[in-house]
Parts: C-alpha cells; sequence; structure tokens
C-alpha cells in the first residue's frame, strides 16, 4: 500500500497530473469535525514527516500522521485505514 507521503509526492511530479485537483483532509483540532482540507497548490512543501502549507496567510506544518484523507479531481486515492470518521 502507498503512504500518503508517497501520493502526494507522485501527484506533485508527476506530469499526468495537476497537483491543484490535489485535496488533503487532516486533523485540525478546533476546526469544524475537528478537520480540514487543503488544495494542492497550497502546499508548499512535501517532507518525510511533515508537510508546510499556506494557511490563512501563514505557514501551518502538518504531520503525515494527521492526514486522514486524499483526494484527486473528487476520487479517493488515499484513506487512512483507522480513521474511525465515517465518510458524508
Amino acid at each position: 500500500m502507498r503512504t500518503s507521503h508517497a501520493l502526494l509526492l507522485r501527484l506533485r511530479h508527476d506530469p499526468h497530473f495537476d497537483f491543484c485537483k490535489a485535496e488533503v483532509e487532516f486533523v485540525d483540532r478546533g476546526a469544524p469535525g475537528d478537520r480540514s482540507a487543503v488544495r494542492g497548490d497550497k502546499i508548499i512543501r512535501l517532507e518525510q514527516g511533515w508537510m508546510e502549507i499556506e494557511w490563512e496567510n501563514k505557514s501551518k506544518f502538518i504531520p503525515f500522521h494527521r492526514i486522514r484523507l486524499i483526494t484527486y479531481d473528487g476520487t479517493i486515492m488515499w484513506k487512512k485505514s483507522d480513521d474511525p470518521k465515517p465518510e458524508a
């Protein structure tokens, strides 16, 4: 099974994909439902254990273990297997 990190790297670097069409949902304590999402064009860096995103005109660091769902053009590409939150 591909990791969320490996999938995001592929979506970013493979010319067959438009990274702007990717969306990452992550745990964000205090947000509605404790979840937030960011589009690929707001992801600044992908490192080994975290990603840096542009969030409310600032940088925010998201550890990969907080990622719950990755979609591409509306299609689920990756979902955390132990995520207890049901799909809407």
